[in-house]
């Protein structure tokens, strides 16, 4: 390869990366502060999902992830991949194409909201951390209820060790036989969720709700299933 050949395809390849590197906006103060988990809901709070912030770039912002259950929620959601924040400050919440899908405006220092019609007003405030539960703080009667039907099981975790990094679980008679083909015999708590386990090697993941004492089964699936507190 003759010398000034080999300068060209340097120089090409040092354009090309640079134009690349200017597809990426500089993170500015005000988007910096947007970095990490937020909390999206409705007015009333009983509509909540989670916004997670990324400074990787996405088209025309920041790349979004949002939970998985969100479009179900907020429909308006559903082909939200990224944001970006105005130079007025507003928040602009952006689809595969760049587009806003969803815009925001600061009411106060870490809460935005907007509104859309047929959908009413959205808050966006700054998530706070999950709460560490200990196995004492869990112990106690727990019932498994289908939505909010009536309990097809009621069972009670014990703060006492039943083998290898798992604790006591008992269940009483009259359980859903859909419960007592899983037939759980043990229980602990794993980075913040609390799981269920049967002798099988089998596990049921439960995540905190915002309802006090509820614990939804996840993944989620048509047919929802909660643990309640009794």
């Amino acid at each position: 390869m003759g010398h000034s050949r080999f300068i060209g395809i340097f120089v090409a390849a040092s354009l090309c990366g640079g134009a690349l590197a200017q597809d990426a906006p500089r993170l500015s103060e005000a988007a910096r502060a947007m970095i990490g988990t937020w909390e999206f809901s409705n007015a009333d709070r009983d509509k909540i999902c989670r916004f997670t912030f990324s400074a990787d770039p996405a088209a025309g912002g920041y790349r979004l992830d949002i939970d998985k259950n969100c479009a179900n929620v907020f429909p308006a959601t559903r082909d939200i991949v990224g944001w970006a924040v105005d130079n007025y400050g507003g928040l602009r919440l952006l689809d595969r194409g760049g587009h806003a899908a969803i815009e925001l405006t600061e009411a106060e220092a870490g809460i935005y909201d907007g509104f859309e019609a047929g959908q009413g007003r959205y808050v966006l405030q700054s998530a706070p951390a999950p709460p560490t539960h200990s196995a004492a703080d869990m112990a106690g009667d727990w019932a498994l209820v289908h939505g909010a039907g009536k309990p097809i099981c009621t069972l009670t975790l014990a703060n006492s060790p039943a083998g290898a990094d798992a604790l006591a679980l008992t269940i009483r008679p009259g359980c859903d036989a859909g419960v007592m083909r899983f037939a759980p015999n043990a229980w602990r708590m794993d980075e913040g969720d609390l799981v269920l386990l049967s002798a099988r090697g089998q596990s049921w993941r439960f995540e905190e709700t915002p309802a006090a004492g509820a614990w939804q089964r996840v993944p989620e699936s048509a047919d929802a299933i909660l643990l309640v507190r009794q």
